[in-house]
């Protein structure tokens, strides 16, 4: 099955999406499951009047950055995170470091560079382990995909030391009520934060991420990154995106997930599932081998967790949905476990 195999050789850029296949239902995408306001759609579809001439990202770098209280000289705009993470992979560390388990796509970016990528593995409860003395590049993620875990500031902060980048992906703050851990607004040297628009604005295929960081970190960054790499589309939804109206209604969106996360976890400890406390749209649980693809076989989508380092087949990501939903899925593993016990 699926599920038992190695996954971690070929499995780096393992996604969600490829799981979310027709007539499945999604738990394997995290994508805020509603509607996008009105004024996302909007700014859009205006943005239609201007793809005649060349995306210029200057004035949604600027909203960005003077959303997270910084300077413009601080905020380059990418074509999603995984844009974040090719720039950044192509400069000439010499001991770039993954924490994981996290999302792979940064470790597969070093690799397609050329870089001899080290590993720092966190283990159950999956609090940031130990990194190496001579790491120049350290990368991780927070909340961290696929555990859910929210590591404190003050910890990513204390990693940053002369000569080393530290690379915090916070792809999933905007789903943690009130960001008490987010780095996006504190400008330091040699610390590069990375955010993403697809999750809690339901835009995927806009490809619409953005660096923080300091200048001197992130000018390099900028100047490598290919021309017109961020479409007109992309470049609307970043000003949309970066208004005290979108601050409010994902502050409202963060508030539903914590809730409907709540429920999912209360569903599992009553099936007795083992699970990570989360702080974001997922949660990560150990219900074992062969549920995943049980799930599948019951019309439930899952995010398979062995292509994760550090993880195996025992392991599932499951998204954040709401309670009716939530409660229908949990039906289904109740009687995947109950035909499978030693799962």
């Amino acid at each position: 099955m699926a599920d038992e195999h190695d996954g971690q050789q070929d499995g780096l850029h393992h996604h969600g999406d490829v799981e979310a296949t027709p007539g499945l239902l999604d738990l394997a995408v995290n994508v805020f499951p509603g509607p996008r306001p009105t004024w996302l759609d909007d700014a859009l579809r205006a943005s239609l009047d201007d793809i005649g001439r060349y995306p210029d990202p200057t004035s949604a770098e600027a909203a960005l950055a003077a959303y997270h209280h910084r300077e413009p000289a601080d905020c380059v705009a990418t074509a999603g995170a995984a844009e974040a993470f090719t720039l950044l992979a192509r400069r000439p560390w010499r001991r770039p470091v993954v924490v994981h388990p996290q999302f792979t796509e940064p470790h597969a970016a070093l690799l397609a560079a050329g870089h001899d990528v080290g590993t720092a593995i966190a283990t159950a409860p999956f609090a940031l382990p130990a990194v190496p003395d001579d790491a120049d590049l350290v990368v991780l993620g927070n909340p961290t995909n696929p555990t859910g875990v929210l590591h404190p500031a003050s910890a990513v902060r204390a990693l940053v030391r002369p000569g080393r980048t530290v690379v915090v992906d916070e792809a999933f703050m905007d789903a943690v009520p009130g960001e008490p851990e987010s780095l996006a607004d504190h400008a330091q040297p040699g610390l590069v934060v990375v955010r993403s628009l697809t999750k809690q604005w339901s835009i995927p295929g806009v490809r619409a991420g953005y660096l923080l960081g300091h200048p001197d970190d992130v000018a390099p960054l900028r100047a490598a990154r290919t021309p017109w790499s961020v479409s007109t589309a992309a470049a609307a939804a970043m000003s949309a995106c970066a208004t005290e109206v979108a601050r409010d209604e994902s502050v409202r969106r963060a508030g539903l997930l914590a809730a409907w996360r709540l429920h999912l976890e209360a569903g599992l400890r009553h099936l007795d599932v083992h699970h990570v406390p989360s702080a974001t749209a997922f949660v990560l649980a150990r219900p074992g081998l062969g549920v995943h693809s049980r799930l599948r076989e019951a019309g439930v989508a899952v995010r398979r967790c062995d292509t994760f380092p550090g993880l195996d087949g025992s392991w599932v990501r499951l998204a954040v949905r709401p309670p009716e939903v939530t409660d229908r899925v949990l039906a289904l593993l109740d009687a995947v476990l109950g035909d499978c016990p030693s799962a």
